[in-house]
Order: C-alpha cells, then sequence, then structure tokens
C-alpha cells in the first residue's frame, strides 16, 4: 500500500507529532460501542497514560487498549505526555490477560514517545513491565491487533505491539528512540534529528518494506487531524476484516503463527 502524500522522513516525524491529531480515545469513541473504562494495575495504581477497558465491535466484545495523549498542557501532563509508568503496563496486561480469560479480541492504539524514564518508574521495574508484556503477549490465547497511530517510541510502544496484526498509519513512526535521541548518541548533534529520521528508516513505507509490519492505513489527504472520522473508518475496515481471519483460528493455529511472525523479523 503506497503513500499518497510524497514527504519526507522528517515532515513525517512532524505529522505523526501534531496535537490536532487524532488520539487513542479518539479512535475508541467512533471505531467501538459501549466502551468502559477499566483503572489501575492491582499492584500499585492507576496510569492514566494508558486506557483501556471493554467495548463491542459491532457484536464482537473486545477487550482495547491505547496510549493516549492530551490536547494541551494541561491534559498531557495529566497523562504524562503518553508516557506510561510500569503501572500502566501492569495495567494493559491485566486487561490482556482478563481478555484471554473470557475470549476477547484485544486491540490496542500504540502513540507514545517512549516509556516513562523517571527515578520512580525505574524503581518501580519499568524494564520488567515492559518485558513480562512482551512475553505474555506472545503466549496469549485469543487475537491481537496493534495499530501506531502516531509515534511508536522504542520499548514503550513495543510493550503493546507484540501481535498477530501489527499496522501503522500512513504518516506514522515506529522506531527504537526519538530521531533526536538518535542523532545524540551516533552525531553527537541533537540537531542532526533531521538526517536521523532518514537514517532510521522509521516510516511507515520504511518498515512495512522491511516486513516490520503487516500493512499500512492510508489516511485522508494532507493527515490523520484533517478529517478523524474517515481515519477512523479506515482502521475499522481493517480491524473487521483481520477479526474475521483472526476468530476463524484455533488457539493453537493462532499462537503458531504468531510466533513465526516474530522469529521472522
Amino acid at each position: 500500500m503506497e503513500a499518497v502524500m510524497d514527504i519526507t522522513p522528517w515532515e513525517k516525524v512532524k505529522l505523526a507529532r501534531m496535537p490536532l491529531r487524532p488520539t487513542g480515545l479518539d479512535y475508541i469513541n467512533r471505531i467501538f460501542e459501549n466502551f468502559l473504562e477499566l483503572h489501575g494495575d492491582r499492584y500499585y495504581g492507576e496510569d492514566r497514560a494508558i486506557v483501556g477497558g471493554i467495548a463491542f465491535f459491532g457484536s464482537i466484545p473486545v477487550t482495547v487498549i491505547a496510549q493516549q495523549k492530551g490536547r494541551n498542557t494541561k491534559e498531557n501532563i495529566a497523562r504524562n505526555f503518553s508516557m506510561p509508568h510500569p503501572e500502566g503496563y501492569r495495567k494493559a496486561l491485566r486487561l490482556m490477560k482478563q481478555a484471554e480469560k473470557f475470549h476477547r479480541p484485544i486491540i490496542c492504539f500504540i502513540d507514545t514517545p517512549g516509556a516513562f524514564c523517571g527515578l520512580g518508574a525505574e524503581e518501580r521495574g519499568q524494564g520488567e513491565a515492559i518485558a513480562t508484556n512482551l512475553a505474555e503477549m506472545m503466549m496469549l490465547k485469543t487475537p491481537i491487533i496493534s495499530i501506531v497511530i502516531s509515534e511508536g517510541g522504542s520499548g514503550g510502544a513495543l510493550a503493546l505491539g507484540v501481535a498477530d496484526k501489527v499496522y501503522m498509519l500512513e504518516h506514522s513512526i515506529y522506531a527504537i528512540l526519538s530521531p533526536e535521541g538518535f542523532a545524540s548518541i551516533l552525531y553527537k548533534d541533537s540537531g542532526k534529528a533531521e538526517q536521523a529520521a532518514t537514517d532510521m528508516k522509521l516510516t511507515a513505507q520504511d518498515l512495512y518494506q522491511y516486513g516490520i509490519i503487516d500493512g499500512i492505513i492510508p489516511e485522508p489527504q494532507g493527515g490523520a487531524h484533517n478529517d478523524h472520522d474517515r481515519m477512523a473508518d479506515n482502521i475499522k475496515a481493517v480491524i473487521e476484516a483481520d477479526l474475521q481471519d483472526l476468530l476463524q483460528k484455533s488457539v493453537e493455529e493462532l499462537l503458531e503463527d504468531r510466533y513465526q511472525k516474530f522469529r521472522k523479523i
């Protein structure tokens, strides 16, 4: 699936970071019905950087999990700029295990610059929480679809990215760290972020070419921020097609296909 707009990787980075771009909750409210948000990890507390709960996709009960950005400074502070703490990832895993118990498919929306790296997060086991999600998601006995809707940064994004189907929006990005961080480490100059964006191969088109993702979801002309409803419809069509296929597979077939998918990467 080819991109409609011929723009540079750095321009895609800027598009992915636009404050007007639809967030996880924007898509949840447009794609699903009767969403009931659930809170807390049952260990430490609530993390508003990740929202999750149960909903209906048509007649199918599903579990939906999304990394959530704010629309303004106040909301972003409340959401920690979509940088989850360990309790956010543990909440997500709690909801995934609940979905497995009740045979509900899981839909994840990825949108984070990365996991929060503050002292408290490290003290509470940030690395362990992310690693546990990776291991557990690989073996969950229910279908998983993950979609990068804007930024997919480092392990903070990958912690929701072990799925049977992984997609990226046309102008989203997915990488081991930010272009600014990459430039600081490799070029010793964060001002070379534009060059880094090209060298990192972080666009949806690059990652699809390398077989990292399963497909690219086209955006409205100019970007997803120009038409939230149409963008939601494009995502909904992909989810609908995949669920019909994934729900027909046995648990054994589902797990084997997921294992082989990530063995190839």
